[in-house]
C-alpha cells in the first residue's frame, strides 16, 4: 500500500488493506482534510468494516497531504447539525466514540501539520498517537461560536487534568507538539515525515499480539473510562474464561515453553 491519494470527490476517505492491517486516509487534502458531512460519512463506513472484518487486527488512520485535519467544515455542516451527520446507530461505529456501536478493536493514529477541533477529538478517541514535530493543535470551537462535541469536554479533560485543559478549551489557543505531550494527547513525537512508519510499526507489533486478548484489555479499558474504575474492577474476572480456553492462550503457553513467537489466530 502506498499513501498516495485518489484524490476524489467521491472518495474523501481512502480504504487499503496491509496483512491484518487496515489502513484509512484521510482524503480531502485540497480543504486541510476539513471534515464534512460526506468524509464523516464515509469515515464511520471505513472503521465499521474494519470492527466487522474479522481478518482485521489494527486500523492506522492517517492523512494524505501535509495536514491531519483542519477539523469541521462549517459552512458545508451548517444546515446539517440537525440533520443526522453526527447521529450513528448500534450498527455504525462512531469515529468519534460519542454513539453508535463501541468498537473493540486498536486504532492507531499518524498526525502531521494541522489538527484542529474534530481532529483532537478524533485521536482522544483512539489508542495511539505518533504525532509528527511539525504538529500545531487547537480545539478553537469557541471561537466559531460553538462547544466541542465530539468528546473534548470529558476526554481532553481526562488526559491532560482540569487546569491544563481549560485554558485551551476556554480559549481556542493554538498549541504545538511538545505541548500537546505534555498534556498526554499523544504518544510520541517523531521528526516530521516519519510518523507513518512509527505508525505502522507499532501496528505491526499490535497485531502481533493476541486478538482476543487486545479486545478484551481494550473493553475492560473503555468500561473504566465510560462507568468508572470500581464497575471496569468489579467486571474484569469476567473476560477470563473465554481467554484462558481459547486456542490462543494454549498457543501462548507453548511458545513460551518452546521459546519461540507466538502464532495467534485470534479463536
Amino acid at each position: 500500500m502506498t499513501k498516495e491519494s485518489t484524490n476524489s470527490t467521491d472518495n474523501r476517505i481512502t480504504y487499503n488493506i496491509q496483512h491484518t492491517i487496515c489502513l484509512i486516509g484521510l482524503n480531502r487534502a485540497d480543504k486541510r482534510n476539513a471534515f464534512d458531512s460526506h468524509m464523516i460519512k464515509q469515515l464511520s463506513e471505513a472503521l465499521t468494516d474494519y470492527e466487522n472484518d474479522s481478518n482485521l487486527r489494527c486500523a492506522l488512520i492517517f492523512a494524505h497531504g501535509e495536514h491531519f485535519t483542519a477539523g469541521l467544515d462549517l459552512i458545508e455542516l451548517q444546515d446539517k447539525w440537525d440533520k443526522g451527520a453526527f447521529e450513528f446507530d448500534d450498527s455504525q461505529i462512531d469515529p468519534w466514540g460519542i454513539g453508535g456501536k463501541l468498537r473493540s478493536k486498536p486504532i492507531v493514529v499518524a498526525v502531521q501539520g494541522t489538527c484542529f477541533t474534530a481532529g483532537i477529538e478524533l485521536i482522544l478517541n483512539s489508542d495511539v498517537v505518533i504525532a509528527s514535530d511539525n504538529c500545531n493543535f487547537a480545539q478553537m470551537e469557541v471561537q466559531r461560536g460553538i462547544m466541542p462535541f465530539g468528546g473534548a469536554t470529558v476526554r481532553f479533560v481526562a488526559a491532560a487534568g482540569w487546569q491544563k485543559a481549560m485554558p485551551y478549551l476556554l480559549t481556542g489557543k493554538v498549541f504545538d507538539v511538545q505541548t500537546a505531550d505534555r498534556l498526554n494527547l499523544v504518544s510520541e513525537v517523531v521528526a516530521n515525515g516519519t510518523e507513518y512508519e512509527r505508525a505502522i510499526t507499532i501496528a505491526k507489533e499490535i497485531c502481533k499480539a493476541a486478538p482476543l486478548g487486545v479486545q478484551g484489555l481494550l473493553s475492560s479499558a473503555q468500561d473504566a473510562s465510560r462507568n468508572g474504575a470500581s464497575a471496569a474492577l468489579a467486571n474484569i474476572h469476567s473476560y477470563l474464561p473465554p481467554l484462558f480456553h481459547s486456542e490462543d492462550a494454549k498457543e501462548g503457553v507453548m511458545a513460551m515453553v518452546e521459546r519461540r513467537a507466538a502464532e495467534f489466530k485470534g479463536h
